[in-house]
């Protein structure tokens, strides 16, 4: 079967041009970029270097600041449990939104059963992070602040210039989340201000396991991953080279096409938006109307379970929260932090659009979405 794919949140397929990038280090320049005693070895740490490089102008870094990890959940770990144990001496608590990612939360909690004292903060009803909450969080023993780019599941971005104007004034480590946003729309380390951010290569039509972090020069981390003392000892392992060149062609291929294809996914979304508010009554969109991801929509439905809209559209691909909550039972802890009842958080759908979607495809969708919720409507005893 053919799929409708509304999944892009999630993860992108890798682009053609990114796969024509990464396939002779495969086999024709295979070497380790740590065996710098021959020249197939410094080619390729030649290679590593010039993508490196690539990478931090498009997030707006210096090459020294990248560190390459396997993802974002990786680079969320070592930002996190990192800034935290290198920063004991000064003080014990952090600070991190209610609708961070389950790689921030848990590596927070994480901490906090080892010592560390943690402050959730709360969102209002779009997912916004209050910057006065951040503010009055913060305190002498406070050594790492956590507020995400923008949300996985709602798409809702963050005021982090603001967050991150905060944190350097009570002198404050700010730790942000760019998985979502990073290819997806401007994102620049230096200008945000932010000391510490990840980022990962799948979300933006670049290789899955291959991500990475931004470190600002002169922070400390102690490093989860010791050994060979690759990426300045922060993390130690053999470098994923054809990754690292994919992602690297990931980049240069945003940093082309980004403008017109935020435009064109934006358009796209409003006539998502348009079309589901037209045909399906009792809908409700979470997330903030106006600051969210050009590619990004999430709809609940009154009177109807999300798993099960989501077995009832058949030839479309997409998902009821974040791909790494999928498994649990319960309602979207997202969406609860924003105030949603269970029975409209259990309703919900995630609609995160990408460069395969075209608008007879979205009127494709609007109509499959119609025509499901009137048959399950029609099936359930509370209507």
């Amino acid at each position: 079967m053919k799929y409708i794919y509304l999944d892009h949140n999630a993860t992108t397929p890798l682009h053609p041009d990114v796969l024509a990038a990464m396939l002779p280090f495969f086999a024709e320049k295979f070497a380790n970029p740590a065996s710098i005693t021959h020249p197939p070895g410094r080619e390729a740490r030649d290679m590593v270097e010039q993508a490196r490089g690539e990478i931090a102008a498009f997030i707006g870094a210096e090459p020294a600041e990248i560190v390459f990890t396997s993802g974002a959940t990786e680079a969320d770990n070592m930002a996190v449990k990192g800034a935290a144990w290198a920063h004991r001496d000064r003080g014990d608590h952090i600070v991190a939104s209610a609708v961070e990612h389950k790689a921030v939360l848990d590596s927070c909690r994480w901490l906090e059963k080892n010592g560390f004292r943690l402050t959730v903060l709360p969102v209002d009803r779009w997912g916004l992070v209050g910057p006065d909450d951040v503010d009055r969080a913060i305190t002498d023993r406070t050594i790492l602040v956590s507020v995400m780019h923008a949300n996985s599941e709602v798409g809702t971005v963050q005021p982090v210039e603001e967050i991150a104007r905060i944190c350097r004034q009570r002198g404050v480590l700010y730790h942000c989340d760019a998985t979502q946003t990073v290819g997806k729309i401007p994102f620049h380390a230096s200008a945000i201000g932010c000391d510490l951010a990840a980022f990962s290569g799948h979300k933006f039509y670049g290789p899955k396991g291959i991500g990475g972090l931004f470190v600002r020069r002169r922070v400390r981390l102690d490093p989860l991953m010791t050994g060979g003392g690759q990426e300045r000892g922060r993390r130690s392992g053999t470098v994923n080279v054809p990754g690292v060149i994919g992602l690297a062609e990931a980049c240069r291929i945003a940093q082309r096409d980004m403008g017109l294809e935020s435009a064109r996914l934006l358009a796209l979304r409003q006539r998502l938006h348009d079309g589901i508010v037209a045909t399906v009554e009792g809908t409700h969109l979470n997330g903030h109307p106006v600051r969210r991801l050009p590619n990004n929509l999430n709809f609940s439905f009154e009177a109807i379970e999300g798993e099960a809209l989501i077995l009832a559209m058949r030839s479309v691909a997409l998902s009821s929260g974040s791909a790494c909550t999928s498994g649990e039972s319960g309602p979207s802890y997202v969406l609860k932090a924003m105030g949603v009842p269970d029975d409209l958080a259990h309703s919900s759908l995630r609609f995160g659009l990408g460069r395969s979607n075209d608008a007879d495809q979205i009127d494709a969708v609007v109509t499959s979405l119609g025509a499901a919720v009137r048959k399950l409507r029609a099936m359930s005893p509370k209507v």
